[in-house]
């Protein structure tokens, strides 16, 4: 096991099986948003890059919330990562598998989850010494079938499915031996977050 792989073990221990996927839009609402999922139970947060305001909320919740342990998704190039540690970030996710993005964050000692959906990029991902994945588009690339079917040639990994996955179905997925988690933002859905609704944000995250 890599480092990057003992670093999200330890932390998924200190946190519920679902890690949010968040897309902010301002960065004035990390701070709430990173208050009502604390007190809902969640710790790991990943704050997507799709938005100007992503880099600066990963800076906000981790000067500010050390107890969490915020990262950021939709890491698709190198510079990217010099960037999430330059404001604090602790992680990375990609939604494929990069060998320079790998050692980038190896380099500024940042935890790597790697994006697959197929054979080949789960054998490309073991050969850089990673057993902890990220299946996406998860609805689009298989689903829970898809899971089972990787179970067989590849016993030893296991996967974090991020795509597609909601409230009617995520704990299906957490059900099978080799899911570990599962992303999703139902419960940290744009809309509550543009309403501020962040008594409903804590009720749906204790509820996981």
């Amino acid at each position: 096991m890599n480092k990057s792989n003992a670093m999200f073990d330890a932390w998924l221990m200190k946190t519920k099986p679902v890690i949010p996927v968040i897309v902010i839009d301002h960065e004035s609402d990390a701070k709430p948003l990173g208050d009502a999922l604390m007190k809902g139970g969640v710790r790991l947060l990943e704050i997507t890059l799709r938005t100007s305001a992503g880099l600066k909320s990963i800076e906000v919740l981790s000067n500010q919330y050390p107890d969490l342990i915020t990262g950021a998704g939709t890491v698709i190039t190198p510079e990217q990562v010099d960037d999430v540690a330059s404001v604090g970030g602790r992680f990375i996710v990609s939604p494929g598998f990069s060998e320079q993005i790998a050692l980038k964050a190896e380099k500024h000692g940042l935890a790597y989850l790697p994006g697959v959906a197929t054979a080949t990029e789960i054998m490309m991902a073991i050969n850089s010494g990673y057993d902890f994945l990220k299946f996406f588009p998860a609805a689009q690339a298989g689903g829970i079938s898809m899971l089972k079917a990787f179970s067989g040639p590849f016993p030893q990994i296991t996967f974090c499915p991020t795509g597609g996955i909601n409230k009617q179905d995520y704990s299906e997925y957490l059900a099978l031996n080799n899911v570990r988690c599962v992303g999703g933002s139902w419960f940290v859905s744009s809309q509550l977050i543009a309403d501020k609704n962040w008594s409903d944000i804590t009720s749906l995250a204790d509820a996981l």
